[in-house]
């Protein structure tokens, strides 16, 4: 199910990412990495206009630049309840974590959320 990463799709992904401020790209590139670490059998592309990535056809995780921030969607508000904690300042809304390229999320937080979303989606099947 892996995709190359030089597909139509990551191709996509690889425009999206080059037409940001340098910042805002860099920090997208180091979570696309990220990511993909934590679930190497995930493919990227688009979807609803942003970079995601899907897990055996089904959507896993999301991410974007916005003017004053970038985001992260994990795709539901149950595995953040899990790091609320760890997530203190990132927060922004029920289902998405805000963060700026100055201020990341953490690495470790993140392969735990990309894990946790590749474990229930494993469940549903």
């Amino acid at each position: 199910m892996n995709r190359d990463r030089s597909g139509a799709d990551a191709a996509a992904v690889e425009a999206y990412l080059a037409a940001l401020p340098d910042a805002q790209r860099a920090a997208l590139q180091a979570l696309r990495a990220v990511i993909a670490a934590a679930a190497p059998e995930a493919v990227d592309g688009i979807s609803y206009g942003m970079p995601a990535f899907r897990y055996r056809g089904r959507p896993l995780v999301s991410y974007a630049a916005f003017k004053a921030h970038c985001s992260f969607f994990p795709m539901g508000s149950q595995v953040l309840e899990v790091h609320r904690d760890r997530l203190a300042g990132f927060l922004a809304s029920k289902g998405t974590l805000h963060f700026t390229p100055d201020r990341p999320l953490p690495a470790d937080v993140v392969v735990e959320i990309v894990r946790a979303r590749v474990a229930a989606l494993d469940a549903r099947r």
